[in-house]
């Protein structure tokens, strides 16, 4: 187990509220690296497309499913993420899918509230047993749309989703309840910083309307006997080489290598809702 893994504490109070936040879990220069080398990746921003929100606004998105031998790879394979994954799970846990979200200043669009699973139900996974953790890479205020949680929805279970516009986001008639039982949390982080939540968290996040970008690493794990019953875009249990947590900084700015498939377009997860 990793010495810079969630400890009890921070184990309880994910089951408790339905997140947690680890502060500084990543040192300044391991996130540092980390956004220098998104910075430059050809093959990252060459696969990049856009995601609008119900005014227009866009917020620039990179996918991918295998988690490979770059910089991000390491951040994803690197044992303090996937020792917590699995104490949080309680299971073995295989990498679903990872993501660059980048809200460039004065434009990048807001997220409609919506839980993980309320997508991830529809590729065939049958149980919650699955969950995200996001870096900040830039530091993540109000003003620039950072993540906000609706504390303890996860215990709600999975809501309907419709589709909202462009996006498809939780039942918002039932959402409405609960935003009024229950306590908005904004997610504040400085680069570094992780937040671990379940797959049945109620998020959302504001469009970015200050001078500052927030861009985010977000890395999705699902446990091996959650294996999806259909085949999907995402991928099916496949063993995960967990690395050392010295990896990020020993492999530098290694960027995304030529053949890496990223997910080229969005995709709507309600077309798969009667498979």
């Amino acid at each position: 187990m990793s010495a810079l893994a969630l400890n009890p504490q921070q184990i309880a109070e994910y089951h408790r509220e339905g997140f947690v936040i680890a502060r500084k879990m990543f040192t300044t220069d391991e996130a540092n690296l980390i956004l220098r080398t998104a910075e430059t990746d050809e093959a990252m921003q060459k696969s990049a497309y856009i995601r609008s929100d119900t005014t227009g606004s866009q917020t620039r998105m990179t996918v991918w499913s295998d988690p490979g031998d770059d910089i991000f790879g390491m951040f994803s394979r690197s044992e303090r993420i996937v020792d917590s994954m699995e104490s949080l799970i309680g299971d073995e846990v295989y990498h679903y899918n990872s993501k660059l979200n980048a809200k460039e200043p004065f434009e990048g669009g807001a997220w409609e509230w919506h839980q993980d699973y309320g997508y991830w139900y529809n590729n065939g996974c049958l149980f919650p047993m699955m969950a995200s953790c996001l870096m900040a890479l830039d530091p993540c205020t109000v003003e620039n749309g950072c993540l906000q949680v609706l504390r303890r929805s996860h215990l709600a279970g999975r809501v309907d989703h419709v589709q909202s516009g462009k996006q498809v986001s939780a039942d918002p008639a039932r959402v409405e309840y609960l935003v009024k039982q229950l306590e908005t949390v904004p997610c504040v982080m400085e680069p570094g910083d992780v937040i671990f939540f379940h797959c049945n968290m109620l998020h959302t996040s504001a469009r970015n309307d200050s001078p500052k970008r927030r861009w985010v690493l977000i890395s999705c794990y699902n446990a091996r006997s959650n294996d999806p019953v259909i085949k999907h875009h995402h991928p099916q249990y496949n063993p995960l080489k967990k690395v050392p947590d010295s990896a990020i900084l020993e492999v530098g700015m290694r960027p995304s290598a030529a053949n890496k498939k990223f997910l080229d377009k969005p995709y709507n997860p309600l077309e798969y809702a009667a498979k």
